[in-house]
């Protein structure tokens, strides 16, 4: 069991950064004897029909649940085959021509996808970062883009990485972007693809950030810093409270001065 307080850092990540969803605690079960632990002990819910993994998503980032998917409970065919659970197949390349100028480019798509196959998967987990007990193998945040900006310049920071190359996989984004995460050890920024963006609930455009679990106290730690020392978590306006005000840089028009009169309320 981890010693890391993950309630404390959803409620830094969540009130900082301005967030509308939580952040989603992935977690993927390979040893049986984890499984049956997280199954005795860990309060879930498990779906009443078979959903797509970006709809299994939003009970962890809208409801606040913790979900339990196993390959049974999975309706997504590139899911399925990004988990490993699905080998490749002549209807898992023509259901991608229409990303592709022919068949050929079509299997080089699917082949070229991340996947869960180095060990077997035998289920996987999303729920609010605030209430995983274990480590989680990958957060994922579904955010705009200014959020997206500075969780990823915190990650590029305490990884000395630069510049950064995500990876986007079409027909494949919540569950191929976050096997990415998972198998690269690295951050990733990614589109909805046209099932997440439905399925998934995503019409606010939200943009995809996911980060490998093992580095997410180090990004928030980071957050934290600035926060004691310049009164805000920005990057882009050190000492604002907002992470990313919606001004015009240097419009000589949108400016603010002090009154000296009443008290300015807090935020």
């Amino acid at each position: 069991m981890s010693t890391i307080d993950y309630s404390e850092i959803q409620e830094i990540l969540m009130r900082e950064l301005r967030l509308m969803h939580a952040p989603v605690a992935i977690k993927y079960f390979f040893d049986p004897t984890e499984l049956a632990a997280f199954q005795a002990n860990s309060p879930h819910y498990t779906p009443a029909k078979a959903l797509t993994f970006c709809q299994a998503e939003i009970g962890a980032r809208m409801e606040g649940l913790t979900v339990l998917v196993e390959q049974e409970k999975l309706g997504c065919a590139n899911a399925r085959y990004v988990f490993g659970w699905k080998e490749l197949d002549e209807s898992e390349v023509k259901s991608h021509l229409k990303y592709c100028t022919g068949l050929d480019q079509a299997q080089r798509v699917v082949e070229g996808k991340p996947r869960l196959t180095k060990r077997k998967l035998l289920a996987v987990s999303v729920g609010p970062l605030a209430h995983t007990v274990d480590p989680p193998d990958v957060v994922h945040f579904y955010c705009d883009n200014m959020q997206a900006y500075h969780i990823l310049g915190d990650w590029m920071a305490i990884q000395d990485v630069h510049p950064f190359r995500p990876s986007l996989s079409v027909n494949s984004a919540a569950c191929g972007g976050n096997v990415f995460a998972f198998n690269e050890k690295q951050a990733n920024l990614f589109l909805a693809c046209s099932g997440s963006y439905n399925s998934g609930k995503t019409e606010r455009g939200e943009i995809n950030v996911a980060i490998p679990g093992e580095h997410m106290l180090a990004v928030t730690e980071r957050m934290r810093s600035r926060l004691q020392e310049k009164g805000g978590i920005s990057i882009t306006r050190p000492g604002n409270p907002f992470p990313g005000a919606d001004i015009c840089k240097n419009c000589p028009l949108i400016l603010f001065k002090k009154s000296d009169k009443g008290t300015t309320p807090a935020m």
